[in-house]
Order: structure tokens, then C-alpha cells, then sequence
């Protein structure tokens, strides 16, 4: 550890002095270092973070950390450096680099039932948009005041149809980066009401309309549910504390009766 320690020291006290110039030797190499990031990194970093972060700016964080543990752990072999040991280096470099893409990860799947309940809300404001402005339109005069969880996701969507994606594949895409309850019906519906004359549009529209509130419903269930759970369960540890303390007030008489 100590040895560990003392090489993680040099490496940075080299880096520090400018002895070995971390941003050049990364800037030189990032369209390599570009080809090890993940499809939907960007995404969980705006998910988590907000759209304001610099996500280049955290990618070179997670390259930089990875190469000095690899390098660090090299050092401490120096002097018997084997195959096994450049493999270990290697895998520990890995490791590193791969840690805050899973913390990512795991907090956007922690946050999937909190997208759960904000997904009716959202499309019940798209739908008034919609009865104005076509849905591409209606989608990008959306983004504002859409939670920021989904913003990555409607940036992207609009993206590919500005492209010439007139297909289903951008709405499925969205719903495959929402997978929560009913996301891919209300793509699909989502897409058809972009299709089709103004008459077919409207009754649509009230299709869309009667399973947004469906949906809006069950997230107030949902919430009044939680709500209920957390209140059994504060008097459920309420009446706990209260017939632990009975139990132990009459224990302590008991005893006292005894000791009398």
C-alpha cells in the first residue's frame, strides 16, 4: 500500500509540474479515447446532472483517473514487471474508467419510477402544443418546460426528424430510454397523430387525450399509495417505540417492586 501510495505521489507531482502533460497527451489521443465511450453516456450524464455540465470535460476526468491507477499500479511492479501484472494494470485502468459510467447507470435506474409518475404530466402539456403546432414542432416548443430527465431524450428525437427520420424509429428510441409504463403506446400514438389530414389528426388527438388522463390517474394513485405506505409505516414504528417504552416502564416497575 505504502509503495502504492508513493507511486500515486510521483505520478501526480510529475503531472503537476507539467513533466508529463496529461490535457496534451489526451487531447493528442482523443478520438481513440472517443471510440471507449459509451452510446448513452452523454445521455446519463444530462439525466443526472442537468444539461448545463460539461460532459467532454467528465469523460477526460474518468481517462485521467483510469491512466494514472493503471500507471500507478504498474509502478508498484516495477522492477518484476510481468504479463500478469499488465494485465492486472490493465484491468484496474478498466475499472476505474468504468465506475462512474455504472454509478450513472444505477442512479437513472434508481429514477425510473420517479420518470414513471412525470411522464403523464409532461404529454398532457404536449397535447395542448399539439392542438396548435404539428408534433415535431409541438416537441421542440416542449423542451423548456419539460423535466429536465427528459430534455436529452426530446433533444435527440427532434434531432433525428429534423434529419429526415420520418419513421417510428426516433419515438421508440425515446421510449427505449423511458422504458416505464405504457412509454412505447403513447410513441406509437405520438407518431400517428403526426400522420394523416387535420380530421384524422383530431380524432386522434382525443385518443391521445382520453390515455394521457388514463395515465395521469394512475400516477395519482400511484403517489396517494406511496403517501398511505409512508404514513403506515411512521405509525407502524410510532405504536413500536410507544409498546417497547410501556414494556419497559412496567419492567423497571417490576423490578423495583422485587428490590422493595
Amino acid at each position: 500500500m505504502a509503495v502504492f501510495i508513493a507511486s500515486a505521489i510521483i505520478i501526480f507531482v510529475l503531472v503537476y509540474n507539467n513533466t508529463i502533460d496529461k490535457n496534451k497527451f489526451i487531447a493528442d489521443n482523443e478520438k481513440y479515447f472517443e471510440l471507449i465511450r459509451e452510446d448513452d453516456y452523454n445521455f446519463l450524464v444530462y439525466a443526472k446532472y442537468g444539461e448545463d455540465v460539461d460532459v467532454d470535460k467528465l469523460f477526460r476526468s474518468r481517462v485521467t483517473y483510469a491512466l494514472v491507477a493503471g500507471v500507478g499500479f504498474m509502478f508498484i511492479f516495477l522492477s518484476q514487471l510481468t504479463a500478469i501484472n499488465v494485465v492486472l494494470a490493465i484491468v484496474i485502468a478498466v475499472a476505474v474508467f468504468k465506475l462512474p459510467y455504472t454509478q450513472l447507470k444505477n442512479y437513472y435506474k434508481a429514477h425510473l419510477h420517479e420518470i414513471d409518475v412525470m411522464l403523464p404530466y409532461y404529454l398532457k402539456s404536449l397535447e395542448v402544443l399539439i392542438q396548435h403546432y404539428t408534433v415535431p414542432v409541438a416537441l421542440g416548443k416542449s423542451i423548456n418546460d419539460a423535466p429536465d430527465i427528459f430534455k436529452p431524450g426530446l433533444r435527440k428525437l427532434i434531432e433525428q426528424i429534423n434529419a429526415g427520420d420520418s419513421s417510428i424509429d426516433p419515438y421508440m428510441e425515446f421510449a427505449n430510454t423511458y422504458p416505464v409504463r405504457d412509454s412505447m403506446r403513447m410513441m406509437r400514438l405520438l407518431y400517428r397523430l403526426g400522420l394523416g389530414s387535420q380530421e384524422r389528426k383530431q380524432e386522434r388527438l382525443m385518443m391521445f387525450s382520453r390515455t394521457v388522463s388514463n395515465l395521469q390517474n394512475k400516477a395519482r394513485e400511484t403517489k396517494y399509495k406511496e403517501r398511505l405506505n409512508h404514513m403506515e409505516g411512521q405509525t407502524m414504528i410510532m405504536l413500536v417505540i410507544t409498546g417497547a417504552g410501556v414494556m419497559l416502564i412496567i419492567l423497571i416497575s417490576m423490578m423495583m417492586m422485587f428490590n422493595v
